[in-house]
């Protein structure tokens, strides 16, 4: 008799240590254990030789729904699978269903759970003419943290939190031990320098990072670090693209207070002197990709461990959406799902950053930052058995040729990636085979906070509590 349903021996990568010669057991869709030496039995039992073997990723800034009957998220979720995230969390600014109370979230959730084929975790917003009064009602209903902006891209459904009312949601989050999320742009900054832009006739592709220097972003990252320690409540950056970002980060860290920062995959790859130049519209992201000296000292940042997770902020828009002359009237966001671990992979090595930090940033980071670490997070006894299995097959990237993606233009066409996800297992059921998306429509589910960590009172401070 087996005495597991699923056992992958190979080189285990966890975030602490990397297990050579390792194995991951599998039972009823749990981990049972990692160990090293004799493999037990199984009833699905694999020597993969030499391949990685990760934890599934938790992708902590996706959006599925930001342009209607476009991606949504039975194409998300798939390019997800083949890319070894195992779940994605999901942002509120959908078209047509800005995600601010607790029926909208419901709503979301009975739209999503029959397409999803990976799981899901949710974030929640205010309506700024409401305010914080819906926090809690969504906080029951299952949000796993809260996104703000401090930029208007728009009024209805990307609007600007004005700082006084950003404290006040602030001041309602605290208590229940989740994140405030800000989009970290100056409204004011921002808008002055897209004015001088204009005014100077400048179009190209460097009309981007101009109309958003340096100075817009950091102005709003300390604001957000300063509401949250002035509130008490977990303050988030869910991007930057900046090295000056993470030393603020770190020091607002130093000082005891909750301050978290998220870097993007984009923003590890690409570069504005090269590839903005190259692809205009198609790399237009708010904030802007900097030149390659910050791509470096981002880098630098994830080897000393000020980084606290690795995202996407993945979105699909359509080409025509992406491909205007005027690189300011091109739509912000590309897709990066299928990708992101690849990307990740091949700039660690190429740096000697060692591969734990991928299972450190990518999963364990954003699984605790969510508060979804009770299952999500670790290949540890009892977490959900999500597991990625990377195989040495240099390939060169092609977005449209893989068949996992709504659209078939990417700004990482062409990149040469030596590792391959060549399976992801999702609740230790194959949903990816290398080629193949195997998961169905429906086979991934709602995942949500512990009520009783996100709802007790009497525990710590949550801006003094660390990752």
């Amino acid at each position: 008799m087996s005495d597991f349903d699923l056992v992958l021996k190979g080189t285990v990568v966890l975030p602490h240590r990397i297990v050579e010669g390792g194995h991951v057991a599998v039972r009823d869709g749990k981990v049972v254990h990692v160990g090293q030496g004799a493999v037990p039995a199984a009833r699905d039992r694999h020597d993969l030789g030499d391949a990685l073997i990760l934890p599934g990723a938790v992708d902590a800034q996706v959006h599925s729904l930001s342009q209607k009957n476009q991606e949504d998220f039975i194409w998300s979720t798939r390019s997800a699978a083949a890319g070894g995230v195992t779940t994605i969390v999901d942002m509120p600014y959908d078209e047509g269903n800005l995600v601010c109370s607790a029926e909208a979230l419901r709503r979301k959730i009975d739209h999503a759970g029959p397409q999803a084929r990976v799981d899901f975790a949710l974030y929640g917003t205010v309506d700024p003419e409401e305010g914080p009064a819906r926090i809690g009602e969504m906080v029951e209903a299952g949000v796993a943290a809260f996104k703000f902006s401090t930029f208007g891209t728009d009024p209805k459904r990307f609007p600007r939190i004005p700082a006084a009312l950003l404290e006040d949601c602030f001041r309602a989050i605290a208590p229940t031990g989740l994140a405030a999320g800000v989009h970290n742009e100056d409204d004011e900054a921002v808008r002055a320098a897209i004015d001088k832009v204009k005014a100077a006739g400048i179009a190209d592709y460097r009309a981007h990072g101009l109309s958003r220097p340096p100075l817009t972003e950091l102005l709003a990252t300390n604001q957000i670090y300063e509401t949250g320690a002035a509130t008490g409540c977990p303050a988030h950056v869910v991007h930057c693209s900046l090295g000056r970002g993470y030393e603020i980060a770190a020091a607002y860290r130093a000082q005891g207070y909750k301050a978290t920062i998220e870097c993007c995959i984009h923003y590890l790859t690409l570069d504005e002197e090269n590839d903005v130049r190259r692809l205009g519209g198609k790399a237009k992201i708010n904030p802007p990709i900097r030149p390659r000296a910050e791509v470096e000292k981002l880098w630098r940042h994830v080897a000393d461990g000020t980084v606290t997770m690795v995202s996407t902020d993945h979105v699909s828009w359509s080409e025509d959406r992406k491909t205007n002359p005027d690189m300011l009237a091109n739509s912000s966001g590309v897709p990066g799902l299928e990708v992101m671990v690849p990307l990740f992979v091949k700039g660690a090595l190429e740096r000697g950053i060692p591969l734990t930090r991928a299972a450190e940033l990518m999963t364990l980071n954003p699984a605790r930052h969510f508060r979804l670490d009770h299952q999500k997070g670790a290949l540890e006894a009892g977490k959900d058995a999500d597991i990625i299995v990377m195989t040495p097959e240099p390939y060169v990237y092609d977005a449209s040729a893989s068949g996992h993606n709504v659209v078939g233009w990417s700004p990482y066409n062409g990149i040469r990636l030596p590792w391959r996800v060549s399976a992801t297992y999702l609740r230790g059921r194959l949903a990816f085979d290398g080629r193949q998306v195997l998961a169905e429509p429906g086979a991934g589910q709602f995942v949500r906070p512990l009520a009783t960590l996100v709802l007790q009172s009497g525990f710590p401070p949550a801006s003094r509590v660390e990752i």
